[in-house]
């Protein structure tokens, strides 16, 4: 299998990239191993302190650069929680926002070259998905105690249909983290899986002559591709955030 893989000029492996290694040799990932995952994370936290701590360190009345983006990002936010979730739920505000930043920073910082992208893996998105979902299930019953499984029961259905519905409506609420995560992690990691599968043919042009016409356009979508993931990178933090945003506001108001 080696030999076959080495005998061929376009063998390639795009998943490798979201391989979790440690830092300081070894191949065994332990629990309290340092591994690419840990020290993204850990860039994606010292770059937002960067931002939200020393960049508004000064509170100008006139914004630097580096505030005006700091308070953009702290309005956009607060207005989709009041928006989505409602007033009561900005008291919420400091967790949600939090959560985006995270996310938008380790999706950003993973599109830079040799970069690891934290949120490609669903071991991550998992535990914030799951976060959600425990914290949105608490609210809801210290909120509303039992009032709260009235979330399930849809009243304004007609009598019989309300236990069909009411199942229906238990298995998608714990369906929840599971499509929370696995829909931040996908995206994330088929659109760097994408440009590794097109990176591959671009030093065709050094191996065969057809890569005269094939390099070319596998650099163009590259550059198409890597465009659309920064879009990407900003809307699956933006699409994670208010999904958070509409549960919430299920937990705060339950009634159907």
């Amino acid at each position: 299998m080696a030999t076959e893989e080495h005998s061929e000029g376009l063998a390639f492996h795009p998943m490798d990239q979201f391989i979790v290694k440690p830092l300081f040799g070894g191949d065994e990932v332990g629990v309290l191993t340092v591994t690419n995952v840990t020290l993204w994370m850990a860039i994606a936290v010292l770059a937002i302190i960067a931002l939200f701590v020393l960049g508004t360190r000064g509170r100008a009345v006139v914004p630097s650069r580096t505030q005006s983006v700091a308070e953009l990002a702290y309005g956009f936010v607060h207005k989709m929680v009041e928006d989505v979730a409602g007033h009561d739920a900005v008291k919420f505000f400091p967790y949600i926002f939090t959560l985006f930043i995270f996310i938008v920073f380790s999706n950003f910082l993973g599109l830079l070259p040799k970069a690891f992208t934290p949120t490609s893996h669903i071991a991550v998105t998992a535990v914030l998905a799951m976060a959600v979902f425990l914290t949105v299930t608490i609210v809801g019953f210290v909120k509303h105690g039992l009032h709260f499984l009235g979330l399930f029961w849809v009243s304004s259905a007609p009598l019989p249909l309300r236990p069909v519905l009411a199942l229906i409506e238990v298995i998608s609420y714990f369906v929840r983290p599971v499509s929370h995560s696995i829909r931040l992690a996908g995206n994330m990691m088929a659109g760097h899986a994408v440009i590794k599968v097109f990176a591959a043919f671009a030093p065709l042009v050094l191996i065969s002559g057809v890569g005269i016409a094939v390099t070319p356009l596998s650099i163009l979508a590259i550059t198409a591709i890597y465009g659309l993931e920064i879009l990407v990178a900003f809307i699956q933090a933006y699409v994670f955030t208010i999904l958070t945003c509409v549960y919430l506001k299920d937990a705060l108001h339950p009634a159907h």
